[in-house]
């Protein structure tokens, strides 16, 4: 009978000869610029007998800047939440009911398509009451009663900004700092960056809300890893039978089988790196290792039947709902207890073009509670001294209505020169920062560009945006791109 164990040879006369070596062509290219690799190499010989991968040292030979936050879970509210209805509260708009956007507040901004041809912009003020809440006496929306409790702790910047005036270059640019396809998303950069504190989980999931109307579509790229090793991507945590897609057994496939059949396939990919010297063989290989590991990982994470009742009451009966907003927060604190580097959640239904007093509601009441839920829990487990929370959409609302008009009946388009977002925790200062118009058209004080927001969450987490690169194509590549500076005035 054969013997498993033996060591394992490729038989085959082509791999022989490539085994054999390189001729001399293919030397020259490979070497070309591979002698500045091996000088560097020898500067990291005495980390690497550490066990320090090439990478760590190079980061650790960066200048750093003492990071405030370990980990970061961002709420992305996709659609475009209206800061009318949330946080910029404009008391003044009453008196311009119905009455045509004055040319000296639009300063000839670019439209939307959709309503570049109305005859008059008709002005609406909110159909719903601000209150202010804790020691800073903060405006917060009544839809939003849960996060209101939670004021104390909330940074609201209401002077956000961005170029993108559509949602897929809207989203695609705050996820990635392009509004082009095909850039690393934050939490790509983060783990290229900071790597993983836990060996058994991504450094970067998302989850995407089940219960959420699903009025523009969200793609796998925005959280894709671009054109870093594929080890980066987001790996997306679903609420069915596989929460990982094709992370189980295949039925009649034992846990042993696999480990042999990935040993077997981690020496032939060995064998193919030691020949060609593909960054991306290294990365396949460490996805199969983490694949393995997350076989026992993740039903562990992912099962909450021993959460206490307490505890689905704080995060809103939805969160016994899997897949559910308030599950994913749920599930998003433990997580994090897991030191999970980025967690990332999505919810759709904020785009409102119609009936925005009627359709705004639903989406409220589905993440308000969860949203608020999260940032006690982490406060009383002490986890929110160092993980920060982000909560945002792409772009803003329009302050005038778009189509038919009534007191009650009112949508609004979308609006990229302000609108509002909120962080908490980590070396983060509560209170609101920036300021707009009367109108919440313009800035009128501290602009946050969406490139401003990327370099300062770099910087809460001890990484200079201007320094955290990856040279593709002959280009030296960023987050922030060339842009973005940081908005110090939010730090604690």
């Amino acid at each position: 009978m054969e013997d498993h164990k033996a060591p394992f040879r490729i038989q085959h006369p082509d791999l022989e000869s490539l085994h054999r070596g390189l001729d001399r062509r293919n030397f020259l290219q490979k070497t070309a610029m591979g002698f500045g690799a091996l000088a560097l190499q020898g500067l990291f010989l005495g980390n690497e007998a550490k066990g320090a991968s090439i990478q760590d040292q190079i980061m650790e030979a960066l200048p750093r800047i003492a990071p405030k936050a370990k980990r970061v879970v961002y709420l992305f509210m996709s659609g475009g939440p209206s800061q009318f209805e949330t946080f910029d509260y404009k008391p003044e708009l009453s008196r311009w009911m119905g009455k045509d956007l004055p040319d000296s507040i639009r300063q000839g901004q670019r439209l939307t398509g959709m309503s570049a041809n109305q005859a008059i912009l008709p002005v609406v003020p909110s159909a719903f009451g601000f209150k202010q809440y804790g020691k800073n006496r903060t405006w917060v929306s009544d839809l939003l009663p849960y996060t209101a409790q939670m004021a104390d702790d909330l940074c609201i910047i209401k002077s956000m900004y961005t170029e993108q005036i559509n949602h897929d270059p809207a989203i695609t640019f705050f996820q990635t700092g392009h509004q082009l396809p095909g850039r690393p998303s934050i939490g790509s950069w983060l783990s290229y960056g900071l790597g993983s504190e836990n060996k058994n989980l991504p450094a970067f999931i998302v989850m995407v809300s089940k219960n959420a109307s699903k009025d523009q579509p969200l793609y796998a790229r925005l959280w894709g890893n671009g054109f870093l090793p594929s080890e980066h991507q987001g790996v997306q945590f679903r609420s069915g039978k596989d929460p990982v897609l094709f992370l189980n057994n295949p039925e009649g496939y034992e846990g042993a089988d696999r480990k042999e059949m990935l040993d077997y396939l981690k020496q032939l990919n060995t064998f193919q790196n030691e020949t060609w010297a593909d960054p991306e063989i290294d990365a396949r290989i460490s996805q199969y290792e983490m694949a393995f590991r997350m076989q026992t990982s993740v039903p562990e994470v992912m099962d909450v039947s021993d959460e206490p009742d307490e505890v689905f009451e704080l995060y809103g009966k939805d969160s016994r709902d899997k897949g559910s907003f308030a599950a994913n927060c749920l599930l998003a604190r433990k997580l994090l207890e897991k030191d999970v580097r980025f967690v990332q959640l999505y919810h759709q239904g904020w785009d409102h073009h119609d009936s925005l007093p009627k359709n705004i509601i639903n989406p409220c009441k589905q993440t308000d509670q969860a949203s608020a839920a999260l940032l006690m829990d982490l406060k009383r487990r002490g986890m929110l001294d160092d993980t920060l929370v982000i909560w945002s959409g792409e772009f803003g609302r329009t302050v005038y209505s778009q189509g038919k008009l009534s007191p009650t009946g009112y949508g609004r388009d979308h609006h990229p020169k302000c609108f509002s977002m909120w962080m908490a925790g980590a070396g983060v200062k509560p209170g609101t920062y920036g300021e707009t118009d009367d109108f919440s058209y313009n800035i009128v004080k501290d602009p946050v560009h969406v490139h401003d927001f990327q370099a300062t969450l770099l910087h809460l987490l001890g990484i200079n945006h201007e320094e955290l690169i990856y040279k593709y194509q002959g280009r030296r590549f960023r987050l922030t791109d060339v842009h973005g500076k940081l908005v110090s005035g939010i730090l604690s």
